[in-house]
């Protein structure tokens, strides 16, 4: 999909950046030689995108609108808004035609079977009705709609049936039409299983695995709810509703009421979008009205709404050949368990590569810590953890036995804000110093320390990390962590703390470099020491992977290195607003994007620096909000062999020929295809195939990335 763009743009939009990136996942559903389930989890995921955006960046527009001069791109917020639903129209209604012409049946000649209402045969009609009335039937609560009173609470992401009831004929007179809305359950199951062995409606026998939809059945067998009215009309809605809410940043002395007030606020903010099923203009027209919602914030669909609510079909055993075979996570041979996790550390650093490597170690390094009496200190960042994070029972283990625990747990984590104050009351109440972010800032930056006392003598372990303490995101989002005892870093991690929970002005550090503090501006004079040393003889370059590229100071800067010869490579998975390929100001740019198995996450930046190398990692992308709002950490790749590891791991990324797509000056990611005569690269699957290598072999300092062109078996 293309961006409209004029000669001399030297910024593409930052929405419609994000945009295209979700056509990206789309395309990846819309690939004819993956597996049906494969297929559909992309097309679901594009679906769970789509509600985000709207409740944050569509949300924001809106509020923009009339007020906000045009963005760096040229758009007004109205413009933005109008050519972003354009496109997610196409994208939506190329998503469902894919969903309905392909996917479903593939399923079903698979053997897993969704049938809708016009299929139910009169035996699976009479089964759905009874197990309707037993078990859906008790739970629902038909609310009536009046005018001249509000709209009864509609909540984002859950599932509403709307019904438009005539009174049943009395005497001749039919009286006047109401409307009714049930909400559909969460707490139940929408996947219904059905009995094997029915007739299909043809009457012939199945053998196919069938399930129907919990809201199918609502419309279905909803008028039960309804004595003395008919249904003449209905539909299924769902609404996004603003949640670019920020808490009452003063409000020290009760922090997790206002946070928790943010939380009540977002069930009664301002609808964004309504997503619905075609049946009734009537209900639709109605409830948009009350909702204040305009035609352009409408989308009908024509297959099951919120298809990421249906993630629990993607687990469905005994359907392993309508899925992809399952990637292997392999075990780090660096932390075997008949050694000391802290003699490993204290021998070298090491990495680990997620998800190709298993997370273990990190949970193993918060539960040795927990157990260990010579442990007498812990201290780490939560940003988001798992619904039952072993870390956070570690860290309540060790504060009950006794060891100094702080957490610095950040509550304004967007849609993990309640899970997290959760976490900080269960931790608070095991004896843990909780501290709860701070004042206008979010401490996004991932890194943990652990105090050891050994010899008389303290002894520091830390674990540093593009990633977040979460063991459920660990098995699907790509990151990379880094375990030392290097006491220059160790040192520096203090500090860090030190300035997180305390009062303490901003300290220059030796190794780390954190914003909002020091990370653009160190940046910038990366950049910009490479431009300066650059020159025909000897082109400087850079090379960075990140998740998204939009500040436009990084990206003025990256012009000006393109400028003076630098080769720019730059991998970022979603927004870029920079555009590359401009004669005299991008020529020398080139943009890739990779969109895979696991979804790409860590951040890699490397500078030539005229020989001298530098490599970092980082939990930043190069955007206003990490760099300038955050409290972020980027930190440097020292141990030789873990530098050449990381280095090649970041040069394969501009390798890959199979699932990269390039971005031109246009606005248009092209997918990339091996050059005649040139073999297949997946950078995926080299990643894989190099961690089997390590697996397989004695643990070592000096091993090497080993490129593997071929896919890897189990």
């Amino acid at each position: 999909m293309e961006q409209a763009v004029s000669g001399n743009q030297r910024f593409f939009n930052r929405e419609l950046s994000w945009i295209a990136f979700n056509e990206r996942v789309l395309e990846e559903g819309l690939r004819q030689d993956l597996p049906p389930l494969e297929r559909f989890k992309y097309l679901a995921i594009v679906s769970s995108n789509f509600d985000e955006f709207f409740m944050i960046r569509v949300a924001a527009m809106k509020r923009a609108c009339r007020i906000a001069s045009p963005d760096p791109a040229g758009l007004s917020p109205e413009e933005q808004l109008k050519a972003g639903a354009a496109q997610v129209r196409s994208i939506i209604r190329r998503q469902y035609a894919c969903l309905e012409q392909e996917v479903f049946p593939a399923l079903a000649q698979g053997g897993l079977e969704l049938l809708r209402p016009e299929a139910y045969s009169p035996a699976y009609r009479d089964y759905l009705e009874s197990f309707f009335m037993r078990e859906i039937y008790p739970i629902l609560t038909p609310l009536r709609i009046e005018d001249t009173v509000a709209l009864p609470a509609i909540e984002s992401f859950w599932l509403y049936g709307a019904f438009l009831l005539a009174p049943e004929s009395s005497g001749g007179t039919t009286g006047i039409d109401r409307i009714s809305i049930i909400r559909i359950p969460p707490v139940l199951d929408r996947i219904i299983w059905l009995p094997q062995n029915q007739q299909a409606s043809d009457g012939t026998a199945k053998e196919k695995t069938s399930w129907a939809l919990l809201e199918d059945l609502v419309l279905t067998f909803g008028a039960a709810l309804y004595p003395g009215y008919r249904v003449k009309e209905q539909i299924l809605f769902t609404i996004n509703r603003d949640a670019d809410f920020s808490v009452d940043e003063q409000r020290d002395e009760d922090f997790i009421e206002a946070m928790e007030e943010v939380l009540e606020s977002r069930g009664r903010s301002r609808a964004v979008r309504m997503v619905f099923s075609p049946g009734s203009e009537r209900l639709r027209e109605d409830i948009a009205r009350r909702l204040e919602l305009d035609a352009a914030d409408l989308y009908a669909v024509s297959g099951p709404l919120h298809l990421g609510g249906l993630w629990e079909l993607l687990r469905t055993p005994g359907f392993d050949h309508l899925r992809e075979k399952p990637w292997r996570i392999y075990e780090n041979p660096a932390f075997a368990e008949d050694v000391s996790l802290w003699e490993r550390i204290r021998q070298g650093d090491v990495l680990l590569h997620l998800p190709y490597q298993s997370f273990d170690p990190v949970i193993r390094f918060f539960q040795a810590a927990a157990c260990d009496p010579k442990v007498i200190s812990i201290k780490t960042a939560l940003y988001r953890t798992s619904g039952n994070s072993p870390i956070v029972k570690a860290l309540e283990e060790a504060a009950l036995k006794g060891k100094q625990v702080t957490a610095v747990v950040e509550l304004k984590a967007r849609f993990d804000e309640e899970r997290n104050i959760s976490w900080a009351n269960r931790l608070e109440k095991a004896g843990v110093i909780v501290i709860y972010g701070l004042s206008r800032l979010k401490v996004h930056a991932k890194v943990s320390l652990v105090i050891r006392k050994e010899q008389d003598r303290i002894k520091r372990y830390i674990h540093l990390s593009t990633g977040n303490y979460n063991d459920k995101t660990a098995k699907l989002y790509e990151d990379i962590g880094i375990f030392t005892a290097r006491d220059e870093i160790a040192f520096d991690v203090g500090l860090l703390f030190n300035m997180i929970t305390g009062y303490s002005v901003i300290q220059s550090m030796g190794k780390l470099v954190i914003a909002p503090a020091s990370l653009k501006h160190r940046l910038l004079n990366l950049i910009d020491r490479e431009t300066k040393r650059s020159s025909q003889e000897y082109p400087g370059r850079i090379m960075a992977k990140m998740n998204a590229l939009a500040d436009i100071d990084m990206i003025r800067a990256l012009y000006r290195a393109s400028a003076a010869g630098v080769k720019v490579l730059l991998n970022i998975r979603g927004i870029c607003m920079l555009v590359p390929g401009l004669p005299g100001l991008s020529e020398h740019i080139q943009v890739v994007s990779i969109i895979d198995h696991y979804l790409e996450h860590s951040r890699i930046f490397y500078f030539a620096n005229g020989g001298a190398d530098e490599l970092f990692l980082s939990s930043a992308d190069w955007m206003p909000r990490n760099l300038e709002r955050r409290v972020e950490l980027m930190f440097p790749v020292l141990q030789e062999d873990l530098r050449r590891q990381v280095l090649a791991i970041l040069e394969a990324y501009f390798r890959d020929n199979c699932q990269a797509r390039q971005l031109g000056s246009d606005g248009v990611w092209r997918r990339l295809k091996p050059a005649s005569g040139e073999p297949p690269f997946r950078v995926q699957t080299a990643l894989l195939a190099h961690a089997r290598a390590i697996a397989d072999r004695p643990w070592s300092h000096r091993d090497e990335f080993i490129v593997r062109r071929s896919p890897p078996g189990e």
